[in-house]
């Protein structure tokens, strides 16, 4: 996947004492997407707008905010997340991400 005439913010978003980062891409239209590495680990992220996250490579366990256990994502597999929400994730290898907001 390529993306086409758009900015990218070079200064990186860093969570975690750096163990997860990502750089935001702006498009033409104001939509934003970020890409970023998760290092093995285990996080807690709140979400303000809805996301899709698309794992292109590694594995995770992913747990929503309301579920009752994890379940695995793969590299080629994503997960939605709800606006106002949260979701856990265990990190089990290095996570290439690309987090896609839903206005």
């Amino acid at each position: 996947m390529t993306f086409d005439n758009v900015k990218i913010i070079k200064k990186a978003n860093q969570y975690f004492d750096g163990k997860v980062t990502s750089r935001t891409v702006e498009f033409e239209d104001g939509t934003l997407k970020t890409l970023g590495i998760m290092m093995p680990g285990e996080y807690l992220f709140t979400t303000s707008d809805a996301e899709d996250m698309e794992i292109m490579a590694g594995e995770c366990e992913v747990k929503l905010k309301g579920e009752d256990r994890f379940r695995t994502i793969e590299g080629g597999e994503n997960f939605d997340v709800p606006a106002n929400s949260s979701f856990d994730i265990k990190v089990n290898t290095l996570v290439d991400y690309c987090c896609h907001y839903i206005k």
